[in-house]
């Protein structure tokens, strides 16, 4: 176990040349919503389409990680077609398990009502497949029903918060897709969020905060916290704290103030995993993103001795691993802790897998543990419908050592799928980065990519 820990250790600073945040750069996702179950961090998402003009989003989806630095892309396991009463919208969303079910509570606008609604799904897995849980809204016709919040309390009973720009409140019946009593709102006091609600602000006078939207139920010891966006446009992430799930709410402070993120809004989720606290939050970081083409990231940060949270400021970083992985085992080849360049695609076949792949694009899979005895070859399942092309597998850094160069060869279409081989120039042991370097005909779409192994 040493020897694994002191190689991750000397690894990281070898990764300290890209940025690994965001985590996730094949696709836009917004509003992230971690959820820790078993030994793996799923992290829920939203997703903002290609060179949208306003929060023009049809689906969610799903990223899990073991060691927080590479990340597993399940593709999109639920979409506004899973709801027969939405047409549009698919905005921010939460999953939450409870007696082996995964429930998604997300918003969407509401063919019903012509305004949001908040909707539930159920799965058996927190990768789905989800379907809607009980065929209408489980809250309908607000146009503020936007962003829920749902937290299970020690006592078994579950509550779900929503609402821009004040907070409805419910508890949830044991089955978690009915409302038990009545929707209920949050008064939005000065010593509670900061401020009141905008049209509620006295003229002249100074408010520490405003609530807006976004909000992250949660618990920790005997503390309950909301956390949020606030202040307005641009927004930071501020919280409050309370000794009850429904308040009174004590107005904190800032946790994530006003900086450089390339995003005029935000939105945040917070979990423990493995012993560590992660802070979940979105960006305008990815080329050609912005405040409609949103990225999430996330910190690691350590609670204050009080159980208050600290200042977290976003970084370029990201995290630093807590595992490896293991590169003997098949490997999903959408499991990356960097890309550039590259897409995915699914479908019920073959899943989730790597598209899109040009000359000079990469991938980076990082802290790969290969033991003590190294393996002879390097085995993939690619596809391609054109020429094909190369790909070379570097140690540790873009430039360094040259491991293999596998070629994918014709196939006879982009999903149809063969298996090659390539045998390894040089032996490797211990714990390393990998830098899979593609290579082909300039402007050229390669080949398609779905697993990897070494053998």
């Amino acid at each position: 176990m040493k020897r694994t820990l002191l190689s991750i250790f000397m690894t990281t600073a070898a990764a300290a040349s890209f940025a690994q945040n965001p985590i996730v750069q094949t696709n836009y996702t917004t509003d992230p919503a971690p959820m820790a179950d078993g030994d793996r961090m799923y992290v829920y998402t939203g997703h903002d389409e290609d060179n949208a003009n306003f929060f023009w989003m049809n689906d969610w989806r799903v990223y899990s990680s073991a060691d927080m630095v590479n990340w597993t892309d399940h593709g999109s396991p639920l979409s506004l077609a899973s709801f027969s009463w939405a047409d549009g919208r698919a905005w921010a969303a939460q999953t939450i398990k409870r007696n082996g079910k995964y429930y998604w509570y997300v918003c969407a606008h509401s063919k019903l009502s012509g305004a949001m609604a908040i909707g539930v799904a159920v799965g058996d897995s927190p990768t789905g497949p989800f379907k809607d849980a009980i065929g209408k809204p489980l809250a309908d016709g607000n146009w503020d029903y936007i962003d829920p919040t749902v937290m299970l309390d020690d006592d078994g009973q579950a509550y779900l918060c929503w609402g821009n720009p004040r907070i409805y409140f419910c508890k949830l019946n044991k089955d978690m897709v009915s409302i038990d009593g009545q929707v209920e709102k949050i008064p939005m006091t000065a010593e509670g969020f900061g401020g009141p609600v905008l049209s509620e602000r006295q003229k002249g006078v100074k408010y520490k905060d405003s609530y807006v939207e976004g909000p992250w139920l949660m618990k920790r010891n005997k503390n309950y916290y909301l956390l949020y966006a606030a202040g307005g446009v641009p927004e930071h992430i501020a919280y409050s704290m309370a000794k009850k799930p429904f308040g009174p709410w004590k107005y904190m402070g800032e946790v994530m103030p006003l900086s450089n993120t390339g995003s005029f809004t935000n939105h945040c989720g917070v979990a423990d995993f493995k012993g560590h606290s992660y802070f979940f939050y979105h960006t305008g970081k990815l080329p050609k993103g912005g405040g409609f083409g949103r990225s999430v990231a996330v910190e690691e940060f350590k609670y204050n001795k009080d159980g208050s949270f600290p200042i977290i400021q976003p970084t370029s970083a990201g995290v630093e691993p807590i595992g490896t992985m293991n590169p003997k085992n098949r490997v999903e080849a959408e499991t990356m802790a960097f890309s550039k360049g590259v897409r995915v695609e699914q479908n019920e076949e073959t899943g989730v897998y790597v598209s899109d792949i040009h000359n000079g694009d990469s991938i980076v899979v990082r802290v790969l543990d290969f033991g003590t005895t190294s393996p002879k070859t390097f085995t993939a399942s690619v596809a391609s419908a054109l020429q094909g092309g190369k790909m070379e597998i570097h140690v540790d850094k873009p430039d360094g050592k040259l491991l293999c160069t596998l070629t994918a060869p014709y196939t006879g279409g982009w999903e149809k799928w063969q298996t090659v081989d390539a045998n390894l120039n040089e032996e490797i042991t211990g714990v390393h980065d990998l830098y899979f370097l593609f290579k082909g005909n300039q402007g050229a779409k390669l080949f398609n990519f779905d697993w990897w192994q070494f053998k």
